[in-house]
């Protein structure tokens, strides 16, 4: 019987000290152990059943019946054998031997000797040659000893079989001979995959197969043209992924849709197409992103990779095409939720264009009201005359009844549209606006806070009311801390004033911190690589400005206007003349700060160009000197818009702007006066170049009234002498 282990089982205590190692050696010296009772029970049980059986065979049969058993026997033996034919000497061992119980009683049958203790006696040759022989039916095959391997239970050896040799063996090749044979199977395979890609792409719903047996061809083997061949194929792959896969999102089936027998053969062909695309696509990246690593074929692959993101970009055009053209925003809503996916997964891990895709989304109040009207459909009804000409009364009066109810139910369709439409919208901004607070919240160093800051100064007006003390005081910490960029600051700025100007102007918060940061950092922005970032300040100076006017004073808009005057000297012409525009709308808002216009000061103090707060800066004590400067701008508008502002920036007379130019606003000045393409605008009026007057000679010098006149006067003297002015000019030359 098996015994119990009465061994105590450690306590979870004392496990916790022991080491992970010591751990898995107790365990395997108690599978062993286990499995050593195990063996020696088997051994014993089998030793026991020997015993009995030999014991069996040993135990004596009464001679009476075993007479009567061999009784039959012995006639048959004496009918078989007559006893004449015996010798004596036979019949009397037989008859002696028939006497003895022991030999009358042995089982003949059973091959076991009787004597169980010579099998002890007997030497290993007996033993061997009492073994049986079996026929070899099939060679042995002979084994290569490899490498061996390690993991956690220890050394594992590797074998494999011995390839058979073939009766002749394989002449030895020279070099030239096996150059010769690697290009024939570079060429069959060049040969393969070009078949094969033509297969593809000549019938792409029936080549799948054919698809996967290319995709196989990057797990090419033979070490002679395995780098060039799986080279070969990612390319191919590459471009027959780029042709074949479709303009449309693949969505995957559904488990009823599955289910589902599907009637139409074609339907039933592109599903299986589809699947197997996808399918074949995504092992291919998975390739890629395996060989990226090897430095023989990572090249490669990263250009098949950065050749794909090609269609990614074509992706993000897609879907700002469809933001665009989505007018009830059910799309946009599964779009949106697909994406903040994808950027959660990744830890927020993706490039910036990802989230940039969301300032496409057309999510404001006045478009959400013209699109509404524009859905509800149109319908055209009878006019009185049309009725009265081809309708009796009563059906006239039928069809007044009948329009009645129709408009009734256009009107009802039209109601739950909006409110569709408003509650799709308001879903859509709260995934926005999660995935923006989040990357606030987690990843503040991240290069996905620009699009962020971006999004939040566009959506900022649809933000909730509760949300606005706390994004206020998250933007003040990142201008505070001093890690952003002058960009990114720009967009904080932005947001905040866009959030203070729309339903947060309830709030009592003071934003003179905001004005403080973009005064002191507008010295920032020059002719180079800055001069891009012109466009947020304007569209800031407007929302701090223009539309919050009576909360700012006069004090401060002075000095925004001097020191943007003294900007608009060293920036490029388009945002000279995008700050000139915004200057006369502060001007025209803000009537009484034409006294910068006046040399005389006005007030105690002098004025601090270098002080960052606009507040204490003695504007009030300069003048607008710049514009005299910006007078004599080689760009025409720039001298337009001096020559404007110098006389007061008047609505009439001859010192006012064109329609053109005082009806747009400062940031659509700069897009249209733009100098991207390294050209000047407004292009400069091409002046024709005289043509250098040729040197004749003789009287082919003069034209024809002058040489009748000199004809003239010369035939009234006697000597006539034919002009030559080229002989005169050597002469004078020669002296």
């Amino acid at each position: 019987v098996k015994r119990k282990n009465k061994k105590r089982v450690p306590s979870f205590r004392k496990l916790l000290k022991t080491s992970k190692v010591k751990l898995d050696n107790k365990l395997k010296n108690k599978q062993f152990k286990q499995q050593s009772i195990a063996k020696k029970y088997r051994k014993e049980q089998r030793k026991l059943r020997q015993a009995v059986k030999d014991v069996t065979s040993r135990t004596s049969v009464p001679l009476e019946e075993n007479k009567k058993k061999h009784a039959a026997e012995r006639e048959e033996e004496e009918e078989a054998l007559p006893l004449d034919m015996m010798d004596e000497d036979d019949l009397k061992l037989m008859e002696d031997l028939a006497q003895k119980a022991s030999f009358v009683t042995r089982d003949l049958s059973s091959v076991e000797p009787v004597h169980a203790k010579k099998r002890k006696q007997e030497s290993v040759i007996d033993r061997y040659e009492k073994m049986p022989r079996r026929m070899q039916t099939e060679p042995e095959k002979e084994l290569i000893h490899l490498l061996p391997i390690k993991d956690k239970s220890g050394i594992i050896p590797q074998t494999m079989e011995k390839p058979e040799s073939c009766e002749e063996p394989q002449p030895v090749l020279t070099t030239d001979e096996l150059l010769i044979q690697r290009r024939r199977k570079l060429q069959e395979k060049k040969r393969h995959i070009a078949a094969l890609a033509a297969a593809i792409l000549s019938d792409p719903e029936n080549s799948i197969k054919k698809l996967k047996e290319l995709r196989a061809m990057l797990m090419e083997q033979d070490p002679n043209v395995a780098v060039i061949v799986r080279k070969l194929v990612m390319v191919s792959l590459m471009e027959i992924f780029k042709d074949i896969t479709p303009s449309y999102k693949i969505r995957p089936l559904t488990e009823a849709e599955k289910h589902t027998k599907v009637k139409l053969k074609e339907t039933q062909k592109l599903r299986e197409f589809e699947e197997g695309l996808v399918s074949q696509y995504k092992f291919y990246l998975e390739n890629l992103e395996q060989t990226v690593k090897d430095w023989k074929q990572g090249k490669i692959a990263v250009k098949c990779l950065c050749e794909l993101l090609v269609i990614s970009e074509m992706c993000c055009e897609s879907v700002k095409k469809l933001f665009k053209q989505d007018k009830l925003g059910s799309v946009s809503l599964g779009v949106v939720k697909v994406i903040s996916g994808l950027v959660k997964s990744r830890n927020y891990d993706v490039r910036p264009e990802v989230l940039k895709i969301f300032l496409h989304l057309r999510i404001k109040e006045v478009e959400v009201k013209k699109d509404a009207e524009d859905i509800t459909a149109k319908k055209k009804f009878m006019s009185f005359k049309e009725k009265r000409k081809n309708l009796s009364r009563m059906q006239r009066k039928w069809k007044k009844a009948e329009e009645k109810l129709e408009r009734e139910l256009l009107e009802a369709e039209a109601s739950e549209s909006k409110e569709k439409k408003l509650k799709l919208h308001t879903e859509t901004l709260n995934i926005v606006f999660l995935t923006y607070f989040r990357i606030l919240k987690k990843v503040q160093k991240s290069p996905l806070l620009p699009a962020v800051l971006e999004g939040l100064a566009k959506f900022a007006h649809l933000i909730n009311v509760e949300f606005f003390d706390d994004l206020l005081v998250v933007l003040h910490s990142l201008i505070a801390s001093g890690d952003l960029s002058y960009r990114e600051s720009l967009h904080c700025v932005l947001t905040a004033f866009h959030i203070l100007s729309g339903q947060g102007d309830v709030l009592n918060i003071d934003p003179s911190k905001f004005y403080s940061h973009l005064y002191r950092t507008l010295f920032k922005l020059h002719a180079g690589a800055t001069n891009d970032d012109m466009v947020i300040v304007l569209q800031c100076l407007d929302v701090m400005l223009t539309k919050r006017r009576k909360q700012v004073s006069q004090q401060r808009a002075l000095a925004f206007i001097k020191r943007l005057s003294t900007l608009a000297l060293h920036v490029l012409p388009n945002s000279s003349v995008g700050i000139l525009a915004t200057n006369r709308i502060l001007m025209q808002t803000f009537p009484k700060t034409d006294l910068l216009l006046d040399n005389e000061a006005h007030g105690s103090g002098l004025y601090l160009p270098e002080l960052d707060e606009p507040e204490c800066c003695n504007a009030q004590n300069t003048a607008l000197w710049e514009l005299h400067a910006l007078r004599r701008h080689y760009h025409p508008i720039v001298q337009k818009f001096a020559d404007h502002l110098i006389a007061g920036a008047p609505a009439e007379g001859s010192e006012a702007l064109r329609p053109d130019l005082s009806r747009r606003s400062g940031t659509d000045l700069f897009e249209t006066y733009n100098m991207k393409g390294m050209t000047f605008n407004p292009p400069v009026a091409s002046v024709t170049p005289r043509k250098k007057d040729k040197f004749l000679q003789g009287d082919s010098f003069v034209n024809e009234d002058l040489k009748e006149l000199i004809q003239t006067h010369l035939s009234e003297t006697a000597v006539h002498r034919p002009l030559d002015f080229a002989k005169h000019l050597k002469e004078s030359s020669l002296s």
